[in-house]
């Protein structure tokens, strides 16, 4: 019944801003300007589709977003396709059935295509031509690690925490636990998601050593302060209420849940650990793209259009609606609104302001630069996921050979074309994003100074 009211209300709602914007247009009151104008005439331009059925993946996190919407409200369809999206069990699941053939393309983690080119785990050609969002990942620490932790917090006049809380807080608690004779154990979702390497970065800025990846420890836990295992994204709450872990890195809304549930506290999130990082990455085979070059560009478009939309104000208590659906997501809606609307809860009752939690088209979010792609690179081979130095100039190849913005520009030029997208949604850009310091640490990155950046950092391999 619930499932069917919300279907029920997401139409309600859209029809009425249907009839809201039908009445406008015929009032004498409001002259509409040659951008609503072009709007609402605009047509898409329908290219030669290759294959029109597809078959995409997702796993249970509100990022996948721009793949619900785009189905939703009819975005796949408006380009001569027809979706249909299934969620999977786990990370790994997702990169199977895609180099496998069974999913034509998937919702994935931007670790996931580089580490299939670069060396490490399963071995494929897999390309990405659409970044789903920036930030969205939160670090989050049991009731008993947080009331340790909040001891060492500076706070405010109203004795709130201030943040950005380093782990420089949380290390006398591991030190504690250790004396206790317990190993103090985190969860990420995958060995080469975002967040394992965030909550390493994290770590590692206050001097925690979060382990090495070798041939005989695939783990990556040889000399570490605190052991990071996987967790699927939907199991973290329960392994935290379990006392298996003490805390975890994870997307939304499972930072939340814990909240919710009252079971744990974010501490932290990846917009204070590098701002306005990519997180995920639609990702196809290149034998996909080089097959069916017309659909690859059909469905970025879909994609890129279902990012503004997302981005647009207004648009997400509604996005928020289609997500709670128990085909995509599935969390309660207040939950998944947490984050999604511009907010995001601390301590039980401490909400703040975040409205770049979650970013899915402004700072040109969707366009997959190669300096994005080249930061994975950097943090595989600082924890030890690829063993072995590498030359500067195997950085850039090996990451234009995956991230692939010709096609994401082809798409934006067909959709600029359509009247979807101005000029200025289009970034001049070489493909690299200028250095920046804004990590927790304030290190600068620079993309084009891979081997630097990686002898840059205390704890980690040096080449």
């Amino acid at each position: 019944m619930k499932n069917l009211y919300n279907n029920f209300f997401i139409r309600l709602s859209a029809f009425g801003a249907l009839m809201f914007l039908l009445s406008q247009c015929g009032s004498k009151k409001t002259e509409p300007t040659t951008e609503q104008f072009s709007d609402a005439t605009t047509q898409t331009v329908q290219l030669d589709i290759e294959k029109p059925e597809l078959t995409f993946g997702f796993i249970k996190l509100t990022d996948m977003a721009p793949l619900a919407i785009a189905k939703e409200l009819g975005y796949f369809e408006d380009e001569g396709l027809f979706v249909t999206i299934e969620a999977q069990s786990n990370w790994k699941n997702v990169l199977d059935r895609v180099i496998d053939g069974q999913l034509d393309g998937s919702h994935m983690l931007a670790g996931q295509p580089i580490a299939a080119g670069a060396g490490f785990g399963r071995q494929a050609e897999l390309v990405t031509a659409f970044s789903m969002d920036l930030n969205g990942n939160g670090i989050t620490v049991s009731n008993d690690v947080w009331s340790k932790m909040k001891a060492n917090v500076p706070a405010d006049a109203d004795g709130k925490p201030i943040h950005p809380i380093k782990a420089d807080a949380l290390a006398p608690v591991i030190d504690e636990y250790k004396k206790d004779g317990k190993a103090f154990k985190m969860g990420m979702v995958f060995p080469v998601s975002t967040h394992n390497y965030e909550i390493r970065y994290w770590l590692a800025a206050a001097g925690i050593k979060p382990g090495y990846y070798t041939a005989d420890n695939i783990q990556g836990q040889v000399d570490a302060d605190v052991l990071l295992s996987v967790t699927p994204p939907p199991q973290m709450p329960a392994t935290l209420e379990a006392g298996t872990i003490y805390g975890y890195c994870v997307g939304e809304p499972w930072n939340q849940q814990a909240v919710f549930k009252g079971i744990g506290v974010p501490v932290t999130t990846n917009l204070d650990i590098w701002k306005n990082n990519p997180e995920k990455v639609f990702v196809m085979t290149k034998e996909f793209t080089e097959k069916y070059p017309n659909t690859a560009i059909a469905v970025t478009k879909a994609l890129i259009r279902a990012g503004k939309w997302l981005d647009t104000p207004g648009n997400r208590p509604e996005a928020v609606g289609i997500l709670s659906m128990p085909e995509y997501v599935g969390a309660d809606s207040v939950v998944i609104a947490n984050s999604m609307t511009g907010t995001f809860e601390f301590e039980k009752g401490d909400k703040r302001s975040m409205p770049d939690f979650n970013v899915f088209f402004r700072y040109h979010a969707t366009y997959p630069y190669y300096s994005d792609g080249t930061w994975f690179l950097t943090q595989m081979r600082r924890w030890g996921q690829i063993p072995e130095s590498k030359p500067a100039n195997w950085y850039s190849e090996t990451i234009q050979d995956i991230y692939r913005p010709d096609i994401w520009n082809q798409a934006a030029q067909l959709l600029l074309k359509e009247g979807y997208l101005t000029e200025e949604e289009i970034p001049e850009t070489d493909g690299y994003k200028p250095a920046t310091t804004d990590f927790i640490d304030g290190i600068s990155y620079d993309g084009k100074d891979p081997i630097g950046y990686i002898n840059s950092f205390e704890i980690g391999n040096k080449d």
